[in-house]
């Protein structure tokens, strides 16, 4: 590799470090600042009727269910869910709803204004019965 070659690489890997370290810088000031955008606005995909966060990418364990046995909450009981969800967890950010195939019949995953993780659970009449930190048991 002559030279040339090898600055051009080298700038491409400045640039790409660079550009990472603005959008990390990015991300964790909306978590810091407890900025929520639990709206219909963002890219990613969380499931029927709303998205994640613009640039979150669905958050931990992504926007849909890790476990196959799980899933994505859709229609009305999307909406009542998720109003209960952000109401146990004010200024939170839900990175999905989906059933839950543990001790709850649905959860909410979410981040917290300070950017922890929470899972709200719910009973089958969509009640909040717990909020647990993290991604839930």
């Amino acid at each position: 590799m002559n030279n040339k070659a090898k600055a051009r690489a080298a700038a491409l890997l400045l640039a790409g470090a660079v550009g990472g370290g603005v959008l990390a810088g990015t991300l964790s000031a909306t978590a810091a600042t407890g900025t929520s955008t639990t709206g219909t606005t963002g890219t990613a995909p969380i499931g029927s009727g709303y998205s994640a966060p613009a640039g979150a990418g669905g958050g931990p364990g992504g926007a849909q269910p890790v476990r196959s046995d799980e899933k994505l909450v859709t229609g009305a009981d999307l909406a009542t869910l998720k109003a209960a969800a952000l109401k146990a967890v004010p200024g939170g950010t839900i990175i999905r709803v989906e059933t839950d195939s543990g001790d709850a019949t649905y959860e909410a995953h979410m981040t917290k204004s300070d950017g922890s993780l929470v899972t709200v659970k719910f009973d089958k009449s969509l009640a909040v019965t717990s909020v647990e930190d993290g991604m839930g048991k």
